[in-house]
Formats: structure tokens, sequence, C-alpha cells
């Protein structure tokens, strides 16, 4: 696979990654960087953006579903997931890309109407923070 090819499986994977779909990017980035070390940042960038849009897709989803507050009085109230979405707000997206409970936090977060611009940059940070991790673990 050449390098291009190789950006852009890395993208398409972040991207589905970090949507309600299984799946996990982190051993395509590892061996992009294996691969081209000399691609770091731009491996970095792309998985970055790639697994972003694909929390803010997971974001879109929960701001499509009804209204909180009438969901909430149906559901008698019991949704401690949500509150505590609520409670932290838009901060809590530091750790969307966690596996099980990031997608989960992205829904909650455009299901409870959080900033799109916040909830954007902190699973952003997030992500990136994530990718930087590993990468400085290899190489």
């Amino acid at each position: 696979m050449d390098e291009q090819s190789s950006l852009l499986a890395l993208f398409t994977s972040s991207f589905l990654a970090a949507t309600l779909l299984p799946g996990g990017s982190e051993a395509v980035l590892v061996g992009v960087l294996m691969a081209y070390p000399d691609l770091h940042w731009q491996a970095l960038i792309l998985a970055t953006i790639g697994n972003t849009l694909g929390g803010m897709s997971s974001y879109l989803i929960g701001r499509l579903l009804p209204d909180e507050k009438a969901v909430l009085k149906k559901g008698g109230g019991n949704a401690r997931g949500l509150e505590w979405v609520s409670r932290h707000g838009a901060p809590i997206l530091l750790l969307s890309w966690a596996p099980l409970i990031g997608d989960l936090l992205c829904v909650a977060a455009g299901w409870l109407r959080t900033n799109w611009v916040w909830a954007l940059l902190f699973i952003a940070v997030g992500k990136f923070a994530r990718y930087w991790a590993i990468a400085a673990a290899i190489l």
C-alpha cells in the first residue's frame, strides 16, 4: 500500500471507529507510522480529523433524537449517563475516545443540545491526545 492509500485507510478507519459501528483505528495508525514514520504529523492530523468527524456524527444522531425533557419524564428520570453529561457539560467529551462510553457521551451531548462548537473542540482535543500518546509510544 502506498502512502496516500495508507493515509486514506487511516482516515476512513478513524472515522468509522468513532461512530456507533464497531472498530478500532489504533492498529491502522500504528501500521501507517511503522511503514511511513515521516508521515507522523499527517497521520496524527488525519486520524484526529476522521475520529472527530465520526464523534460529531454521533453527536448529530443525538441531536436528532426527541427533546430530552420529554423522554426523561417518560423514562421516570432514571438516566444517570445523561445526568453525568448534563452535570459536566462539553468538557466530558475529552473522554470521547474511550471505548464503550465515548460514543454514548457524544450521542448524549447531542441529545442534551450541548453547544456544538464546544463539543467539537473537546472531542478533537481528546481524540488528538489519544493518537499522540499512541504515536509517542511507538516512535
